[in-house]
């Protein structure tokens, strides 16, 4: 990404440099013989001197789009826009000198239409995140009691006291942010990736989204979501190409499981009346969300500590709802919001073939709001 970076840049200002010749021959301010001044319609004196003030601000604008982006401005991509239409205007006007133009701004057009689309995309992700917390329900707001806890399978009682969990309010919404690194097939490459996720606890449901680059300048965008009993994945190429737009009853399954995998982050939902836990062992307990059409189940694991170690599932895993097992792991703790919760971590597929690990997940920042 840096060197598309430095790449687009670089082109930005070249491109804006020699718009400002285009300025400097119009006003006779500097001599420039290879520059001849043609235009497909004859210009006057005064219609030559405006033309060159719009040499200059398409200059401006171009040096100003690069000067945005170095500063990793979101809205560069609209100034990118502006200049790039008012320079193409101006090469179609001084065609038979400046054709070559159309090139470089056809180049530019692909960063600033990526940008564009990418924009919008986390647009529509914003408007369904504020959508899933305004139905959020808020909880009672009285702390949760030791006494809830002893019905509660052993290992499930040890996760929520050292959690933390007890004095502390009920959480109600939830936002955090994660980096880590996520592939696509066994062997794929590992590609670096962002996101961010709000969850509502009731009704269950959370907006994730993703992004991630391959090729090191190809933009992914992602978002996964659950919302009323209902999971949707959704996965874009540079936001213009849909690549992965699958609902149905095998992605509300793997939903309806990963909002109860990811209840470790806000552990007093484990208190839900919605999900129901059955003891094991010693170390495990199964738990079971009820929410939409099909409940469904997995065992969390515990070390002797009462921390959260890992959870495995039968998941549906291709688009006919064949299930896989499903491993999620956890490797390291720290404390957010007083509670403490799992930081780092795993996800992978036990398959036939053998384990396919596809995301290596670590939690960078976690507001629980009660």
């Amino acid at each position: 990404m840096r060197i598309a970076l430095i790449a687009l840049v670089t082109l930005l200002v070249v491109h804006g440099a020699i718009h400002l010749l285009g300025f400097l021959k119009a006003w006779g301010l500097a001599a420039l013989p290879q520059m001849r001044g043609r235009t497909i319609v004859p210009l006057g004196a005064t219609a030559t001197h405006v033309v060159g003030l719009l040499w200059l601000l398409a200059a401006v604008i171009l040096l100003a789009t690069a000067a945005l982006r170095i500063a990793n401005i979101e809205g560069w991509w609209i100034a990118g826009a502006v200049g790039l239409v008012v320079s193409q205007a101006l090469v179609i006007l001084a065609w038979p000198d400046a054709k070559a133009g159309t090139v470089a701004n056809m180049i530019l057009l692909v960063p600033v239409l990526v940008a564009g689309a990418t924009a919008r995309f986390d647009h529509q992700v914003a408007d369904e995140r504020s959508t899933l917390l305004a139905d959020a329900v808020t909880m009672p707001a009285s702390p949760v009691r030791a006494e809830e806890l002893a019905d509660l399978p052993a290992p499930v009682r040890r996760w929520l006291t050292r959690a933390g969990v007890v004095g502390r309010p009920r959480t109600s919404r939830v936002h955090l942010t994660q980096r880590g690194e996520m592939r696509t097939t066994p062997d794929g490459p590992w590609l670096p990736t962002t996101a961010e996720q709000d969850f509502s606890v009731e009704p269950p449901g959370f907006v994730w989204q993703v992004h991630t680059t391959m090729l090191r300048v190809l933009p992914i965008v992602g978002r996964d979501r659950y919302a009323r009993g209902a999971g949707n994945m959704y996965i874009s190429a540079a936001g213009l190409y849909p690549v992965v737009d699958a609902s149905g009853p095998p992605i509300d399954q793997g939903s309806r499981l990963r909002f109860l995998g990811e209840i470790v982050w806000f552990p007093s939902a484990a208190l839900s009346p919605r999900i129901r836990w059955t003891p094991i062992d010693d170390d495990s307990a199964r738990a079971t969300l009820v929410d939409g059409d099909e409940p469904v189940s997995a065992d969390f694991h515990f070390d002797p500590q009462g921390r959260f170690v890992s959870l495995t599932a039968e998941r549906a895993y291709s688009g006919d709802g064949t299930r896989q097992p499903w491993l999620v792991t956890a490797s390291e703790w720290r404390p957010h919001s007083e509670l403490e919760v799992p930081t780092a971590g795993e996800v992978l597929w036990r398959l036939p073939a053998g384990d396919f690990s596809y995301f290596r997940w670590q939690v960078d920042s976690l507001q629980i709001d009660p």
